[in-house]
C-alpha cells in the first residue's frame, strides 16, 4: 500500500509511542486490505479502553493512512500537546457551545481533501459490562452521508486487558495482544440522497454500529447481546429503581409511624379510661362512707 506524506509531527509521536506499545502489547492485525490506498474515508471503531487510541493509531499508522481524531478544543490551546494536536492534523470538538457544528465541518472538510478521519462513535468508553460497543452518537453517519466517503468499520479487543475501562493501573503481566479487525465498507447507499431527519441518521448509525460489532463478534468468538447497552436508557431506570426503593422505605417508615400514634392513641385511651374508673371508684367509696355516716348519726 502506497505510504502518503505523513509529515514531522506524526513522526515525531511514532518515535516517542511506538516503541512502548511494541514492548507492552503484542500485534494481531487483520483487515489492513480494506484499508483504502486513495481519497478521503471515515473508519468507525470501538472505544473500550484509555490505551486503545494510541493502539489503534498504531494500526492505521502502519497502513499508511494515519488517521485524524476528533478531539476536545481544549487540547488544540498552546504549549507542546496543543502544537502536536495542530501539528499532526487532528479535528477539535467544540463542546456545549455553538461552535459544536464546527467539528462536523472541519470532519467534512478532512475527507474532502482526501483524510482519514477516524469516529469513536459512541463518544466515550463503552459502560456496557462485558465490553461490547453500545449505542452511539450520530456523527460519523453525518459526514458520511454528506460526503458520500467510505466508511470502514473497525473492532480492536486487547488494550482493555492492558488497561481496563476506567482503571488507574495497567495490567502489564503477561503481555496482552491487541487485536484489530477492520471490514469492508458499510453500505448506506440507501440512506443516500435523503433528508438527514434524526430517524434516519439513527438508522444510518445503527448499522454502521453493528458492522463494527459483527468484526468484534469474529475477534472474540462470541455473540454479542441482541440489543446494545444504553446507557441514556439505564439512567432512566435507574432512576425508577431509586424511587421505588425511597418510595417503598418511605411506605414502611409511614406505616411504621402510623402504628406507633395508633398505638399511642389506644395507651392513650386505655390510661384515661383507668384514671376515669379510679376516680369513679374513689367518688362511689366517699358517697358509701357518708351515707353509713349519715345513718349513724340519725341513730
Amino acid at each position: 500500500m502506497p505510504r502518503r506524506r505523513i509529515g514531522f509531527w506524526y513522526r515525531f509521536a511514532a518515535v516517542l509511542c511506538k516503541p512502548w506499545l511494541v514492548v507492552l502489547i503484542k500485534r494481531d492485525w487483520r483487515g489492513m486490505e480494506h484499508i483504502p490506498d486513495d481519497g478521503g474515508f471515515i473508519t468507525a471503531v470501538n472505544h473500550n479502553s484509555h490505551v486503545d487510541p494510541f493502539a489503534y493509531a498504531h494500526f492505521q499508522y502502519n497502513s499508511g493512512r494515519v488517521p485524524r481524531f476528533l478531539a476536545k478544543s481544549g487540547l488544540f490551546k498552546e504549549g507542546f500537546v496543543g502544537a502536536a494536536m495542530r501539528g499532526t492534523g487532528q479535528i477539535p470538538v467544540y463542546r456545549e457551545s455553538s461552535d459544536a457544528l464546527s467539528a462536523f465541518r472541519a470532519a467534512i472538510d478532512a475527507v474532502e481533501r482526501g483524510e482519514c478521519v477516524a469516529f469513536y462513535p459512541e463518544g466515550t468508553l463503552t459502560r456496557d459490562p462485558d465490553g461490547w460497543p453500545m449505542t452511539a452518537k450520530t456523527g460519523a453517519a453525518r459526514v458520511a452521508l454528506q460526503t458520500k466517503c467510505p466508511v470502514i468499520p473497525v473492532a480492536q479487543w486487547g488494550a482493555n486487558e492492558l488497561l481496563p475501562p476506567y482503571a488507574r493501573k495497567p495490567n502489564l503481566l503477561p503481555r496482552k495482544t491487541h487485536h484489530v479487525l477492520a471490514g469492508p465498507p458499510v453500505d448506506l447507499t440507501r440512506f443516500y440522497g435523503h433528508e438527514m431527519t434524526p430517524e434516519l441518521l439513527k438508522e444510518a448509525t445503527e448499522v454502521i454500529m453493528a458492522a463494527v460489532t459483527a468484526q468484534l463478534e469474529e475477534i472474540r468468538g462470541e455473540k454479542a447481546p441482541e440489543t446494545p447497552y444504553d446507557p441514556r436508557r439505564e439512567r432512566i431506570e435507574q432512576r425508577r429503581r431509586t424511587r421505588a426503593e425511597n418510595g417503598t422505605a418511605s411506605g414502611a417508615e409511614g406505616r411504621a409511624e402510623s402504628g406507633a400514634e395508633a398505638a399511642a392513641e389506644i395507651d392513650g385511651a386505655v390510661s384515661g379510661h383507668a384514671q376515669t374508673s379510679h376516680a369513679q371508684s374513689g367518688h362511689t367509696k366517699t358517697t358509701h362512707a357518708r351515707t353509713s355516716h349519715e345513718g349513724e348519726n340519725s341513730k
